[in-house]
């Protein structure tokens, strides 16, 4: 419980410059209340005193960098709050970024793994970009990993299949796919997100930083 959390603040102290990222933060250091079971008031009060530099690395020249991943920042205990003082919203990934993700996820200049298995053209990528707007990275993801079994549900026997078997994949395959994934943030959620980040992020959303 707390002891590991005392340890792992000593071992980032020990080997700095380090970073500690904490995903879905929320989990961890959510509102405290009378509810709470005593281990996991424990492990949160000691996260505060680990955040507030009282044991490990209180000096003025550490070099440890904390970092907390959240989608219900709502959620975060308000004394957590105040410790992570820079609080920034990330949008969703605009047309740029979902062309690097997709790049990185399906062509060859990223794999030479996926030679001659993947049957897409600029024109197909630019479509998929435009269909895939509104779309997280996690989305993203989950849209390619499923298109990428469409080709192997074609397969009539496994048993004797080999990779040269298997159809490249195309544009076509991520519109199937798009049937069975959907976007999983909605406006609502977004424009809760604008709201916290209006009350508590260290910076403004422009209108074009939320732009396509």
């Amino acid at each position: 419980g707390e002891k590991m959390v005392r340890t792992m603040f000593a071992i980032a102290a020990i080997h700095q410059p380090t970073v500690i990222f904490i995903d879905e933060i929320d989990s961890l250091l959510c509102a405290r209340s009378d509810a709470d079971q005593e281990s996991s008031r424990r492990i949160k009060t000691e996260f505060l005193v680990q955040l507030d530099g009282a044991n490990t690395f209180g000096s003025e020249d550490a070099r440890v960098l904390i970092i907390g991943a959240t989608n219900r920042p709502n959620d975060l205990d308000e004394a957590v709050r105040r410790r992570l003082v820079k609080r920034l919203y990330i949008p969703l990934p605009n047309a740029a970024g979902r062309r690097q993700f997709i790049a990185r996820l399906i062509t060859k200049e990223f794999s030479t793994d996926l030679d001659n298995k993947i049957d897409m053209q600029e024109a197909d990528i630019d479509e998929l970009i435009r269909l895939t707007k509104g779309y997280s990275g996690a989305d993203l993801k989950a849209l390619s990993t499923e298109a990428a079994m469409m080709p192997l549900r074609e397969i009539t026997d496994i048993a004797n299949c080999n990779c040269d078997s298997i159809r490249p994949l195309h544009l076509g395959d991520f519109i199937e796919a798009l049937k069975n994934v959907r976007q999983s943030v909605n406006q609502k959620d977004l424009d809760h997100f604008l709201e916290w980040n209006d009350t508590y992020g260290s910076f403004p959303i422009r209108a074009e930083d939320l732009k396509d």
